[in-house]
């Protein structure tokens, strides 16, 4: 793969989708044109979200655009790591073992359960009286 051509990868988690370009650069990390800090304004988010870099050894060497659509920011967060961990895999392969053992390339497939008819919620049920 060519430095120059950039790399699309797509990450998902719960209701957010992360569509993440990966550019040659210096480390920035741009979130629907804004800067990741502030549009993660926690640690902990920004810290999910710079780990596949970490882990690959390629957080200075990549600049990050990404589209973030849909649900709350944990979910973003959560979307655009993994995003940013495909992208990097599709960069280079050999990278794949390191992410994986990381646990970074599985997508978290839990969702919220739908509701059920003739109940409260998914799972809770109208209080029953006997008398």
């Amino acid at each position: 793969m060519t430095d120059t051509a950039p790399i699309w990868a797509t990450g998902r988690r719960k209701t957010s989708i992360a569509r993440v370009r990966l550019v040659t650069g210096e480390g920035k990390v741009l979130v629907n044109r804004r800067e990741v800090e502030e549009y993660f304004p926690r640690e902990i988010w920004r810290k999910r979200i710079r780990q596949p870099l970490e882990t690959a050894n390629a957080a200075d060497r990549f600049d990050v655009h990404a589209n973030l659509t849909g649900g709350g920011l944990s979910g973003q967060a959560d979307a655009l790591s993994l995003g940013i961990a495909r992208a990097l895999e599709s960069y280079d392969p050999e990278l794949r073992h390191t992410l994986k053992a990381a646990g970074l390339l599985r997508r978290d497939s839990r969702i919220k359960e739908r509701k059920k008819y003739g109940q409260r919620g998914a799972r809770a049920r109208y209080q029953f009286s006997k008398r």
